[in-house]
């Protein structure tokens, strides 16, 4: 789990001017780290294509956290 969040993290970086550290499993997408709607497609895209891997569009309304895409990850790799 740890891996995937420190990939997650550098995903995230990509799109988000954020640091790293300031990354964390609980913190909010939206409200935290500031990503936008246009910043969030682009990140579950992102992830799509380094994991080999597809996002439902169901699941995706439901991710809130950093947290819950190193989840929703676990399950699906």
């Amino acid at each position: 789990m740890t891996e995937i969040l420190e990939i997650l993290k550098e995903i995230i970086c990509d799109y988000v001017e954020i640091d790293a550290d300031d990354i964390t499993a609980d913190a909010s997408l939206r409200y935290d780290l500031g990503a936008s709607s246009f910043d969030l497609m682009n990140i579950a895209v992102a992830i799509e294509e380094r994991f080999n891997v597809k996002m439902s569009n169901a699941s995706l309304p439901k991710i809130k956290t950093v947290g819950d895409i190193a989840e929703l990850l676990k399950d699906k790799i």
